[in-house]
Parts: C-alpha cells; structure tokens; sequence
C-alpha cells in the first residue's frame, strides 16, 4: 500500500508545472520529507518493465545505426581480419554473419570442429588456428551460434592501434526476431572478468599477441584472465556498440571455471566458483598479518559507536587491527564516559580532536596516529555483517595494483547504500544500485560481483598507509563533508592502481540514522561548492567513468539505457 500511495504521489508531482515544482524544492523540509517517503517506498530502486527497456534500447539502436553507417564500407581499414570461432554447435549461423559483415571464408577459423559445410579451416585449440596468421593482423574471437552485425568487420578492422585487444557490448534476438538484452560493459575491467566472465564474445586480439600467449584455453575469458594476470601491460579498449548477438549456449559457467584454474596456478588469490550465484568469489591472501588501523571518527553517538565497535570486536575474524576513535569535541556525558572506558581496551586508542568539524581533516589526523600498514576509515554508524569483511579487503588492499578498497554497504532496512561510486551520477557522483534490496544481483549481476570503480565510499574503505601518504591523503581544504572519498579515490586511481568494491564484503551503514540529507539552505550551498570543485577537477571522469558504460542512464542509479534526451544532451 505504501509503495502505491508513494506512486500515486510521485505521479501527482510530476504533473505539476516546472515553476510549481521550482518553488516547492525551495522548502527543504518539505523536499526532506518527499525525498525520505520515496526511499522507504523502496521506488528508486525499480528497474524499468520489459516492455520500458525495449523502448529505451529500441531508441538506442537507431542513435547507433547512424553511427555505423560512417564505418560501413569504409576502405580505411587499418589490418587484415581474422575469425575464429569457438565450437562447432550452430557455427554455421556464425559463419554466414560473418561473410555478410565482410569476412573472407578464407579468413574465417572454426575450433573444436569435427566438420563443417562453410571452411575447411578447422583446428583443436586457439594456438593453433592462428598459427599461420600474420604478426601483423586482428583476429576477432567469438562463441559458436554469435552473429555479427553488418559492420562489425568494418569496426574491429579499422580500430586504432593504441591498444593491443578491443572488444564490443553485445545482445541478442527474442523469439519474435527483435534484438534485445544489450549488455553494455564498462571499460577494462580485470577484477569484473575474474568474477564475472563480463567480457566472453567478441573480441579482438592482436595476432602477434595471441601467438605468444594461447595455449589451452577454450574460451575468450579464460584467455583474458591469462593475459590480465601475466601481461598487465597489455592495453585492451571497448567498443561501447552492440556488434555481436550472442547465441543460444554461452560458455559462462566453462569460462569462469577456466579463469578459476588460470588465477589459481598462479599460487596467489583462491577463486571459488559460486554455482548457485553464478559468480567466482576470489580470496587474495593475506600472508604477512600486517596490522590493521580502523580509524573511526565520531561526536558523541555513544549508541552507535558502540554498536560499531562491538560488532567489529565480536565479529570480525582477522583479529590483526587496532581501532582509533577520534573524539571531534564530545560534550554528551554518557558518551564520553564510554569513550573513556575503551580506551583502556588493548586493541582501542581514544584520539581527541577539537574544533570544528572537517571529515576530510580528522581522518587526516587519524592516519598520522595510525600505526598499520593498512588503514580504514569506518564511519561510526557501521556495523559488520560478514565475519570475513576484513580477511576479503585486505587481501585486495595489499595487492601492488590495487588501491582503494569499498565494501557492500546496506541501510538498515537491508537495501543497498554503496556498491561502488559511479562518476557523472546527478552531474557528480553516486552509488552504484543504490536502493536496490540486498540479494538483488543487479545489472549484469554487478551489484553480487567484486570488481574494479573509479571510486569507493570512505565510510568503509581499505588502503596502504604509504598509498594514502603519497597523495596528500583527502582534501581537508576543498572537500570538508561531500566528495572528498571520491575526490581521494581518484587522485589513488591517477598514481596507475584501480580501486575496487568488494562484494564479499558485507556491513550495515546506517547512514539515515547518523545524518540527515544535504538540504537546509546552509549545508546546500556548502555541497554546491564542493560539487563544483568536484566538476572541475574530475571533469573528465565526470562525463566518462571508465567502470561505467556511456549508453546508460546518468539519471538514476540503477542501470536503465539512457533516454533520447539523455542521448542528446551527451551528444552521442
């Protein structure tokens, strides 16, 4: 009932006139008290009907034919292009895509085939269909029953050559012949192929590189693990068009099982294949037990530092940590009395910093008294879930390409609040399926899998105490309150490591209990400012987030395709 009333009303607003609709946003509490009504409505996190996601990507195609048609025919084509094509099951559909797309039969390179009416190129492994083929040739890679959009070789052929792989977004027909379920990917994204396979059709390699590197791998992702993991030099670039339809048998469940074996001959992380999730779950060790400083910064709020404390003490499994409360002017009796008594507690210092209050400056001063190797900043309305949170973290914290490490963050109803920040949300930042229920696996099942952000959220992040050090740690200048975990994030990002959102990683924020929202007249004009540093500074992320894609939604977190108005004010 609640959520139809909220559905009636939302409907209601958006009926009112703009100058209406300008002067009611003008009363904060009011706009507090809608905005809070639509969140325990759980309305933000619904994703679009069926019959809404075929408008938006029916719009989308058209926006992308017109941008095909400038590559059709297109005589510039920078490399010869080969095909290989995994299995033998409904290649034939496969191949005849391809002779239409502008591909030789003479070029095409069917694997693990027995027999076949349209080649005679028929070979039992990768390495050795592309034996033969010049160093200096592409060779595109896809799953026996893909098809290939009519321009697709015209695309791959004529891709620059700064990068060494390319690959597209894809999606497929329904039973009627309408194309459908695009699945549009972020840029490279190492940690997401681990978990995901994200990336298993449709790619392009470069042969001299393909040459050096393939041996027994059976499908493309496996082949990128192995690439990811022993050549991180490696340049690889997306092409945000859907140029393949996938097929009737994806390899998924064969390709994150090959990756599980790649990651673990390396005697470094453990991945599990999750069956049921349909994810791998990967461990990176933690071998040297470095110390762990949380630095928790709070005023007053005996109750909910207690209960973070607590949680971390009685639940947490890597027991390496100290805590580091930051008392920023405490002037509640009970609460500074319960200070007093942690501090005689072994694994806990109570830290005084007075003065007015300045996120961005007290954990600043926290790091400086930290004495780990590795070090996090929790807000104090955290609260563990997950026994392993920090066992998961670390493990991705200590590795040398990995900066910034985020958790899954959920409200205390159970719905998401942080799954990674995307970049552009709002014209600034926001979360990543914000709002969507816990157990959802969202977009591309993104919401259930670690994977590499452009940003995390510091009210639980994980980093090197030398990395946060080497950047000036966050901006107590700029960003006092807003932005500043982003702004951290990405200036971590620049230094040539990635941040990631651990999925495994499983904590309560409650963040609607500590805070209220950004809306009186005084804290609105603080987060302008901060925005419009935040815009300025990170412009270039702001209108393209790598771990995002370019044809979805900036509107809303929740990974719809983008609008036509959207389309059109991006000019793409």
């Amino acid at each position: 009932m609640k959520k139809i009333a909220m559905m009636t009303v939302k409907g209601a607003v958006g009926l009112l006139p703009k100058s209406v609709k300008a002067r009611l946003k003008d009363n904060h509490k009011l706009t507090e008290f809608y905005s809070r009504s639509l969140q325990r409505s759980g309305l933000f996190y619904g994703f679009p009907s069926k019959k809404k996601r075929m408008a938006l990507y029916g719009a989308y195609l058209k926006k992308q034919n017109q941008a095909l048609k400038s590559f059709s025919g297109n005589d510039s084509a920078s490399r010869t292009l080969f095909l290989v094509v995994l299995g033998k099951k409904q290649s034939e559909q496969t191949l005849s895509s391809a002779e239409e797309s502008g591909i030789l039969s003479e070029r095409i390179f069917v694997v693990n085939a027995k027999s076949s009416a349209n080649s005679n190129n028929e070979f039992s492994s990768i390495c050795e269909a592309v034996a033969d083929i010049p160093a200096s040739s592409g060779v595109l890679i896809v799953n026996s029953g893909d098809t290939l959009v009519e321009e697709a070789s015209d695309i791959f052929a004529s891709s620059g050559a700064d990068a060494d792989i390319f690959y597209c977004d894809t999606d497929k027909f329904d039973k009627k012949g309408k194309r459908t379920s695009p699945h549009f990917l972020p840029d490279w994204n190492p940690d997401l192929l681990f978990s995901t396979a994200y990336v298993n059709t449709g790619v392009m390699f470069s042969a001299e590189l393909i040459k050096g590197i393939a041996s027994q791998e059976t499908t493309i992702a496996g082949l990128l693990a192995k690439i990811a993991v022993h050549k991180k030099d490696i340049i690889i670039r997306h092409i945000p068009y859907t140029l393949v339809h996938r097929g009737k048998d994806s390899p998924k469940e064969r390709a994150l099982n090959e990756i599980t074996c790649v990651l673990n001959e390396t005697g470094k992380p453990v991945s599990v294949y999750d069956k049921e999730l349909g994810i791998n779950h990967v461990q990176w060790p933690v071998l040297s037990n470095p110390l762990v400083s949380l630095i928790i910064p709070t005023r007053n709020g005996k109750e909910l530092v207690q209960a973070c404390i607590e949680s971390i003490l009685q639940k947490t499994t890597y027991n390496n940590f100290e805590i580091l409360l930051i008392d920023n002017g405490s002037d509640e009796q009970e609460s500074i009395d319960y200070f007093k008594k942690l501090s005689q507690e072994p694994q806990i210092r109570v830290l005084s910093y007075p003065g007015e209050f300045n996120y961005s400056a007290i954990n600043n001063f926290g790091v400086q008294h930290a004495r780990g190797e590795v070090v996090g900043l929790i807000n104090n309305d955290i609260e563990v879930i997950k026994p392993e949170w920090l066992t998961y973290m670390l493990g991705h914290a200590l590795r040398d390409d990995v900066g910034c490490v985020g958790a899954k963050l959920l409200y205390s109803d159970g719905r998401v609040q942080h799954a990674g920040v995307v970049l552009g949300y709002g014209g600034g930042a926001g979360h990543a399926h914000k709002y969507f229920p816990r157990y959802h696996p969202g977009y591309l099942k993104r919401l259930i899998a670690t994977q590499n952000y452009s940003a995390v959220t510091a009210a639980c992040l994980l980093v090197k105490k030398s990395k946060f050090i080497e950047v000036g740690g966050l901006n107590e200048k700029d960003l006092t309150v807003a932005f500043n975990d982003v702004d951290f994030c990405l200036r971590v990002r620049e230094t040539g490591v990635r941040n990631l959102y651990c999925a495994e990683a499983e904590l309560y924020h409650h963040e609607s209990v500590s805070r209220g929202l950004d809306l009186s007249p005084e804290k609105a004009a603080r987060f302008k400012k901060e925005l419009d540093y935040l815009q300025v500074q990170w412009c270039d992320y702001i209108q393209h987030d790598p771990a995002y894609s370019p044809n979805l939604t900036l509107k809303r977190e929740n990974f719809s395709v983008k609008t036509k108005e959207e389309f059109s004010e991006s000019g793409n």
